[in-house]
């Protein structure tokens, strides 16, 4: 036996004889008023793999999950109040901001989150929020595109994303899109790297273990973008991602790419009936 094979096997096999840490059964309100929904049947196409669905803040130590529970202790905030700002500065070569188009972000971006990546009819294919914020940019304001995973995108992400909280994730998994999403659950389910890991192996196989010091969760989100105690900014789907296929120790795909948008689609499609929290506050 190779090398590569024997450490995959190694991670795999030691992850569920380490101790089990949750997911718990806490109930996250946010503000007092926004009752979340962190658990849930899973939806149908996943029949066959999960009974059950669990945010990601099911996960968290007791200290973490208040922090998102609040927002005045949620860190991410400031880049929502930063997003706002944005919102309503004209950039350009048209003299537009998103206001001049969407006017009041709470009424216009209610229940947008909740529904990306999704099909954009006149472009023809799946736009993801950062694809459909970088387009509005360009050729609605003529403005320059953000980075795709950068900070002016995760905050904007977020500002858009509030506006959902506590709505369903209802992403289509069908009609003109289920190419894109086929293709997002062959990635998920390929091994990648020297270890030799998928993304089920972890979020599916073994969510409520402990791996490496870290807890795995069932990899939804339903909370991005996420801020990371970690690196103490806003994180994107995208960027995790690239994290995550990094951590197998192979080449990843690039953000924004083909497959990060089909990778989306596919694990955001997993999170259908989960609330939209974003931005979360994870580890």
């Amino acid at each position: 036996m190779n090398f590569k094979a024997m450490t995959a096997i190694a991670v795999i096999a030691t992850a569920p004889l380490a101790a089990l840490a949750g997911p718990d059964e806490d109930k996250l309100v946010v503000n007092g008023e926004i009752e979340m929904v962190t658990k849930t049947a899973a939806p149908a196409h996943l029949s066959d793999a999960l009974d059950e669905i669990y945010s990601g803040w099911r996960f968290r130590s007791d200290e973490t999950q208040a922090l998102q529970m609040d927002d005045f202790d949620n860190p991410a905030m400031v880049f929502v109040d930063q997003a706002q700002d944005a919102w309503d500065t004209v950039e350009g070569t048209e003299g537009k901001s998103c206001a001049s188009c969407h006017d009041s972000v709470e009424e216009s971006m209610a229940g947008v989150r909740a529904v990306y990546p999704k099909w954009n009819e006149e472009a023809g294919e799946v736009r993801t929020l950062a694809m459909q914020i970088n387009d509005c940019r360009e050729n609605k304001m003529g403005a320059e595109k953000w980075k795709y995973t950068g900070g002016q995108m995760a905050a904007m992400e977020a500002l858009i994303s509030v506006q959902s909280r506590g709505m369903p994730v209802n992403v289509a998994i069908d009609g003109p899109v289920k190419e894109t999403w086929e293709k997002g659950k062959e990635i998920y389910y390929t091994r990648y790297g020297q270890l030799e890991l998928s993304c089920a192996n972890c979020h599916e196989q073994n969510y409520g273990n402990m791996i490496r010091a870290d807890h795995l969760s069932q990899g939804q989100i339903n909370g991005f973008p996420t801020y990371r105690l970690k690196n103490a900014k806003l994180n994107t789907a995208h960027a995790r991602f690239k994290g995550c296929v990094r951590d197998t120790r192979a080449e990843t795909f690039k953000p924004g790419s083909d497959e990060f948008v089909a990778l989306e689609l596919y694990v955001a499609s997993r999170g259908n009936g989960l609330s939209v929290e974003g931005p979360s506050v994870r580890n």
